[in-house]
């Protein structure tokens, strides 16, 4: 190989064996399809992860994920083959559009790596992929924060509501029908958190996207249900041709007021 090349095809290589390896020099764009590229090139060496409580087969996870790809669950045959199939695979079965394809895979690596939406971390969930959240009393949880003085300093509970000194209340997520919370084996009160994408408000209401408060508790009980496109990332809708034919639209727009004007 001649000296002239010899940049060029060391850069390629460099680009085949790694998608980060050249990424500095590429726009964000690029940088962005050769990583989904090389994930889905990779697919089937990487560990499958397991189902989840909230998400327990491939229909719940493709109706979260929502731009109708529930109605391609019988492309896909099991978990295992949810997360080793390739691009080109799923292009095999009739998943089209490429852009439907480049999403699923992008929302299968969230899940790989334990990027879930909200209800990804819950524990209690039936059958029908209901989850039930309770607003429980619990004692402070300590977290160490810097005070001005510099000093660690125990966090206080936030509200004006409190039963006793030393408790707080944390939104939990309860077996169904369950009036407290139990702690599992080797949990302590310090382990306890509140799931993701709920908040407690005036300390005593539970409030997130799709909760539903069940009649009679004021707001301190709720469930959570599965839904089609809960975490969907909605896409974006053009206003006026777009970015690139804004001015374009927008000139035209100018010009037939101006005629409707003059008459």
């Amino acid at each position: 190989m001649s000296p002239k090349h010899a940049p060029t095809a060391l850069l390629a290589s460099l680009t085949r064996s790694s998608p980060s390896a050249s990424l500095s020099s590429v726009c964000s764009s690029c940088a962005v399809r050769l990583h989904a590229r090389y994930a889905s090139s990779t697919g089937h060496l990487r560990p499958v992860p397991p189902p989840t409580p909230f998400v327990p087969d491939v229909p719940t996870f493709l109706r979260l994920i929502g731009r109708s790809l529930s109605s391609h669950a019988d492309k896909i045959t099991s978990w295992n083959d949810l997360f080793t199939s390739s691009s080109q695979q799923l292009k095999n079965r009739g998943l089209e559009p490429a852009r439907t394809r480049r999403y699923l895979l992008r929302w299968r690596e969230k899940f790989r790596n334990g990027e879930y939406g909200i209800g990804g971390d819950l524990k209690y969930v039936d059958d029908d992929g209901v989850a039930e959240l309770r607003v429980c009393e619990v004692p402070q949880l300590p977290r160490q924060n810097q005070s001005e003085a510099g000093e660690s300093a125990t966090l206080r509970t936030v509200g004006h509501l409190t039963t006793a000194p030393g408790m707080q209340k944390l939104i939990l997520n309860v077996p169904k029908g369950s009036q407290t919370y139990v702690l599992e084996e080797g949990q302590s009160t310090a382990d306890l958190k509140k799931p993701k994408g709920f908040k407690l408000v005036d300390n005593t209401k539970i409030v997130g996207s799709y909760v539903q408060p069940v009649k009679g508790s004021q707001g301190s009980v709720a469930t959570f249900r599965v839904a089609e496109g809960l975490w969907e990332d909605k896409l974006g809708r053009k206003v006026h041709g777009g970015e690139r034919r804004r001015k374009e639209v927008l000139h035209k727009l100018r010009v037939e007021e101006g005629r409707k004007a003059r008459r």
